[in-house]
C-alpha cells in the first residue's frame, strides 16, 4: 500500500528542524549504501551527533502520535532513519532498499519532507509501480509511506535543495494484504462508531478487527 500522509508536521515543526538540520554536519550519502547502490547514491546524509538523535527522536515522536501512520503501518519500531540532503546535480538511481537494517525487518519505507516543492526543481521520488512510475514531490511536513520493496529513485535536482528525513519501518504485521485489511477495518469501525456510537454491530466488528491483528502480529 502506498499513502500520503498530511501535516506529520506543522509549519512551525518544519522551521524548527530545518533550522536544526542547517546547524549539523553533512557527509557523503554513500556511506550509508549498499554495495549494489553505492555506485548511483549521489546525496548528502547528516554524520552521527547527539543534534541528529534529537532531530530524528523528534520525528519518531510525531509518527508514532499519528493515527493514520499507526493504522497503515502498524509499527513495532523504526528500524532506521537517516536526514538526507540533495542539492543540484545529486540524484539516487534505481535501488531496493535493504531488508533487514539494525538486525531488524524493513518492511515500510517513508519520507517526510522538510523543504517546500517550490524550494527546488527535479528531485522527485520515484517508485517503479507495475502499471506506472509515480513521481512524488509534496509539502513540507508530508510523508509518503510506501513498501520497502518497491524499486525506486530520487531524481536529479537541478536547482534549490531538497532536505527530507527518510526511514524504514518493522511493522507488528509483516503481509501487506494483512495490514491493509486491518487499515480498511479501523476505518469502517470508526465511521460506524462516529455515526451510530457504539452498538452491538460495532462491538462485533472491532473483536472481529481486534483478533485479526492478535491473530497475524508477531512476537
Amino acid at each position: 500500500m502506498f499513502m500520503v500522509i498530511g501535516d506529520v508536521l506543522d509549519k512551525q515543526e518544519v522551521a524548527d528542524l530545518r533550522a536544526a538540520a542547517d546547524a549539523i554536519e553533512f557527509q557523503d550519502g554513500r556511506a550509508t549504501a549498499g554495495r549494489y547502490a553505492r555506485g548511483v547514491k549521489s546525496n548528502l546524509q547528516a554524520k552521527p551527533s547527539a543534534d541528529l538523535d534529537e532531530i530524528l527522536a523528534s520525528v519518531r515522536k510525531k509518527l508514532f502520535k499519528n493515527e493514520l501512520f499507526r493504522s497503515v503501518a502498524r509499527p513495532r519500531k523504526i528500524a532506521r532513519s537517516l536526514l538526507s540532503r540533495y542539492g543540484p546535480g545529486m540524484e539516487y538511481g534505481f535501488h531496493v532498499d535493504d531488508p533487514i537494517m539494525k538486525g531488524s525487518r524493513t518492511d515500510l519505507s517513508f519520507t517526510l519532507y522538510l523543504s517546500e516543492p517550490e524550494e527546488y526543481e527535479g528531485g522527485g521520488l520515484v517508485i517503479d509501480d507495475v502499471l506506472e512510475e509515480r513521481v512524488i514531490r509534496l509539502q513540507a511536513g508530508d510523508m509518503v509511506l510506501y513498501p520497502t520493496s518497491a524499486l525506486h529513485r530520487v531524481e536529479p535536482v537541478t536547482t534549490g535543495e531538497r532536505v527530507a528525513v527518510v526511514g524504514w519501518v518493522t511493522s507488528w504485521v509483516r503481509d501487506a494484504a494483512k495490514r491493509e485489511v486491518l487499515h480498511d477495518l479501523d476505518v469502517a469501525t470508526r465511521s460506524i462508531f462516529d455515526e451510530h456510537g457504539k452498538t452491538p454491530a460495532f462491538d462485533r466488528l472491532f473483536k472481529a478487527k481486534s483478533n485479526l491483528y492478535r491473530m497475524w502480529a508477531d512476537g
